[in-house]
């Protein structure tokens, strides 16, 4: 069972960045496409980005683009996101995950705790 492990968030005012990564175990993290996934408070949990399994192809939500940038580094089975000028709507904690491919957003593995972000205006 992958294991996944967030981390990097925090609070932040509103324009600032952050950079959150995500670590898995096992051998197998090179051959998911992985994506990130964000819940805020009373709302479903939500793709943020995507991208496959060699790093070439990325996909971001519309909220995000031009903003957060997904990448990854397969020799250390870490996934990233960076987020740049922050709004406080996108307060929320933030998943990683693998999903199947960019056409289906359904987890592969279980969920780690997340991190939370926090923006304030």
């Amino acid at each position: 069972q992958v294991q996944l492990v967030e981390s990097g968030g925090g609070l932040v005012q509103a324009g600032g960045s952050l950079r959150l990564s995500c670590a898995a175990s096992g051998r197998t993290f090179s051959t998911y496409t992985m994506a990130w996934f964000r819940q805020a408070p009373g709302k479903e949990r939500e793709f943020v980005a995507g991208i496959s399994r060699s790093g070439d192809m990325t996909i971001h939500t519309n909220s995000v683009k031009g903003r957060f940038t997904i990448s990854r580094d397969n020799a250390k089975n870490t996934v990233f996101l960076q987020m740049d000028s922050l709004k406080p709507e996108d307060t929320a904690v933030y998943y990683c995950n693998a999903i199947s491919n960019f056409g289906n957003y359904s987890p592969v593995h279980s969920w780690g705790q997340g991190t939370q972000v926090t923006v304030s205006s």
